[in-house]
């Protein structure tokens, strides 16, 4: 990775002008001189998307989520019936339907396919090892996870590289206002369903929440936008969702339904989305989450239903994460609280802990995986024979248990489920160890939070699992297959936690299972921070509501211990990956700092005239790679006051807007503005929604660069803008809960001669390394306040 948090703080504290010449770079998206370099940046930001003027610009971009008013938009709106209306309604209400049922479907498939898939690659593992081939079996069982591993690394490593790992950091940056490139495609849908098909069923540790919710987004994002970009169904009622905003929505249903998917949970996959992904929410987008999750559930339930009578191979029960305790009676007294506290606090600790050495492991791994495809494969497939042998020569070290003749379950057993797995044992024996690990981590995480059993899992036994699985946790998440953090959280977290039960014994009145499933709570909330949606998912896996109060208590104590220390590991990921993802809560030191004083930092800004001359657009659009131009008349007569000439900000043009009226020829002869029957026959509505023409497909003649293009009809009329004396942290938190793309500073004071537009914030002048490589004083002011 290019550099950590103190070398950011240390670089930015330097100078701009001991920069080199070479190193200047530009934001794509601000407004400033085509001749003078913006803000100097860190050269060690890995998420730079800044460049040189004519340089190559990065692909990460931000989303126009805003709505664009011109003259176009308002036109649609007053000419779209009542008839219109109703279609754009139900359309949504479409795509959420069709976004919970698709994503049912797959999650269905690929729980079956891994469950059949590693079910009878364990029943032969076993059979080998009750005839005593213990080396064939080991042979065997690495073999086959290492075919399937191969086959997950080689689809993400040649095909979709983008649909390795979760995808739930990159999810959370798009709907954060961030243009994620092919995070959304065909090829990274059905990467992603085939990848975590063979890295799940490979025994890895690792899961299918995290991939499910990327699925649900990848279906969302295909149907509203009509297909792939290449085979795009052009369908009239479609093109209301051509634009960012309603994507957006769209998006955050799929990533609801994700989560619904992989835990049956409809109302913690809506909360899911709400704290932990969206930037943005409103109570009409609650509504279609909620009915998209109500629509998993009822598939889901329909597939358990069909499997429960033996249709579907070795499914049976397992596959879908369910630890109903609706029959068990939790009870817990007062002295109870202090092992749920210490649980809480085990959880925080242990969180952020995992969390520091996740991020070192990452960092290395991104050095490995720079080198080449072939040291990707060959990390994921080192990874997978690890794996393979812990898994399997692990269970040897548990010694013999005998089986309890009360117990209802068959024991000793070999087929494909139960919580009394022979291993090597003998007849009428069982290894607890061999019980967890060899096994599906679905299936592990039934058996750990099974109740009732206060005998069955030797502390030992617990112990080596606990520590196995938080060295496979590090060292599988990050190789190049489709992977999940939410299970591998579980089974961590249900180890520490149903050790802590077995130690308490006879001192307390909570079953070692439900120890086990506050644990695996208080380790998910201590990792990724969140409190609410967890809280949910947890009482819907359970199906009591007795367990909420003690649940509560974990999950809060954990997150607070959690943030003492170091930030969520998903807001590690964004930070690694270079995204540019605005957080909630500005720096303390920005209530210090106006926009006007960033602005003045700048370079002056770049403007154009309501009717401008076709040569200067063609030299902005080659020579910047800004996205927005605010559009200034000059001598306007105001309709009240004096009537003399006044300077008028008309308003935001984007980028796509003006290359779409060059590829057009909207050129005029004269200097002089244009009616609005003359615009509309030249443009429609839908041609102003595309956003992938670029200036260097436009060919434009000597003559052509001599006349006039009336800017007006395109223009966004009503941007958001700021006065220049408001602070920068007020100016953040607009930017980011309205989701915006540029934001204009107007003067505080109007006077002959001043412009009214002064400058343009826009999502790099706004992160926190920028601002400081500009005003390094404000990292000292910083350091002391930290230090009082």
């Amino acid at each position: 990775m290019k550099g950590n948090s103190s070398q950011l703080a240390s670089e930015a504290i330097a100078p701009p002008h001991n920069m080199e010449a070479g190193e200047d770079e530009r934001d794509p998206e601000s407004n400033d001189s085509l001749q003078h370099p913006l803000l100097k940046r860190s050269i060690t930001l890995s998420s730079n998307p800044l460049a040189l003027v004519g340089a190559k610009v990065s692909h990460i971009e931000s989303l126009d989520y805003e709505i664009n008013e011109n003259d176009f938009f308002k036109h649609d709106w007053r000419s779209r019936s009542k008839v219109q209306v109703l279609q754009y309604i139900f359309m949504k209400w479409t795509l959420a339907f069709l976004v919970g049922l698709l994503t049912g479907l797959i999650a269905t498939l690929i729980n079956l396919a891994i469950e059949n898939i590693a079910g009878y690659k364990l029943l032969a593992v076993f059979q080998f090892i009750e005839n005593e081939r213990y080396l064939t079996g080991l042979a065997y069982f690495a073999g086959a996870n290492l075919i399937l591993t191969g086959f997950a690394s080689v689809l993400c490593v040649c095909f979709a590289p983008t649909a390795a790992g979760p995808g739930i950091p990159e999810i959370k940056a798009y709907l954060n206002g961030i243009d994620t490139p092919d995070m959304f495609g065909v090829s990274t849908l059905i990467v992603k369903i085939f990848g975590s098909i063979g890295a799940v069923a490979a025994g890895l540790d690792l899961g299918k929440e995290g991939p499910l919710v990327h699925i649900g987004s990848c279906i969302a994002s295909l149907l509203g936008q009509g297909g792939p970009d290449n085979y795009r169904v052009k369908w009239r009622w479609l093109r209301y969702f051509n634009n960012d905003r309603d994507l957006r929505d769209i998006i955050t249903c799929g990533a609801s339904s994700g989560v619904c998917a992989a835990f049956r949970a409809p109302v913690g996959g809506v909360l899911f989305s709400l704290e932990e992904v969206a930037t943005w929410w409103r109570s009409a987008l609650l509504w279609r989450t909620f009915f998209s999750t109500a629509v998993v559930v009822v598939v889901l339930r329909g597939f358990i239903e069909l499997c429960n009578s033996g249709k579907c191979g070795l499914f049976g029960r397992g596959g879908l994460i369910m630890f109903d305790v609706s029959n068990v009676t939790v009870t817990y007294q007062a002295m109870d609280i202090i092992p749920v506290i210490i649980i809480g606090i085990l959880g925080g600790v242990l969180g952020s802990i995992y969390n520091y050495l996740l991020h070192k492991v990452l960092r290395v791994y991104n050095l490995i995986n720079q080198k080449g495809r072939m040291p990707k494969l060959l990390l994921s497939l080192t990874v997978s024979i690890f794996t393979s042998v812990c898994l399997y020569c692990l269970p040897f070290l548990a010694r013999c248990q005998p089986c309890d003749p009360s117990t209802t379950e068959p024991c000793p057993t070999n087929g494909r489920s139960g919580n009394f797995k022979q291993f090597n044992c003998a007849k009428g024996y069982y290894n607890d160890l061999a019980t967890l690990l060899l096994t599906t981590n679905d299936d592990a995480v039934r058996n750990i939070f099974s109740s009732n059993t206060p005998k069955e899992f030797q502390p030992v036994s617990l112990l080596i699992f606990f520590a196995v699985y938080c060295v496979l946790g590090l060292f599988t998440f990050g190789i190049a297959v489709p992977s999940g953090l939410f299970l591998p959280m579980i089974l961590m977290g249900s180890a520490y936690g149903r050790l802590l039960g077995v130690i308490m014994g006879s001192y307390t009145n909570i079953d070692q299972g439900l120890y086990a499933v506050l644990g695996a709570a208080s380790l998910m909330a201590g990792s990724m921070r969140m409190t609410v949606s967890l809280c949910v998912i947890f009482l819907e896996l359970t199906n009591n509501l007795l367990l909420l109060p003690i649940t509560m208590i974990v999950l809060l104590i954990a997150k607070t211990v959690g943030d003492s220390f170091n930030p969520s590991v998903y807001d590690i990921i964004l930070h690694l990956k270079g995204l540019p993802f605005l957080d909630a809560n500005p720096e303390p030191w920005m209530r210090n700092l106006t926009v006007g004083e960033l602005a003045n930092a700048k370079s002056p800004l770049v403007t154009l005239s309501g009717v401008e001359k076709v040569s200067r657009i063609v030299d902005v659009l080659k020579n910047t790679t800004h996205n927005g131009f605010p559009v200034v008349d000059e001598e306007v007569v105001p309709p009240v006051g004096q009537a003399t000439g006044a300077t008028e900000l008309h308003g935001l043009i984007l980028r796509a807007h003006l290359v779409q009226a060059l590829k057009k020829k909207w050129f005029l002869k004269e200097k002089r503005r244009t009616e609005e029957w003359e615009v509309r026959e030249k443009f429609t509505w839908v041609e102003l929604a595309e956003r992938e023409g670029k200036i260097e497909e436009v060919a434009v003649t000597m003559d052509e660069m001599e006349m006039y293009v009336d800017l007006h009809p395109l223009t966004n009329t009503t941007p958001y803008t700021v006065v220049e004396s408001i602070s920068l942290a007020k100016a953040l938190v607009l930017f980011r809960q309205v989701g915006l793309r540029h934001l204009l500073i107007v003067p505080k004071y109007e006077a002959a001669g001043v412009s009214p537009v002064v400058g343009m914030l826009t999502r790099q002048d706004l992160r926190a390394y920028n601002i400081l490589s500009a005003f390094p004083h404000l990292v000292r002011s910083d350091c002391r306040e930290k230090q009082n």
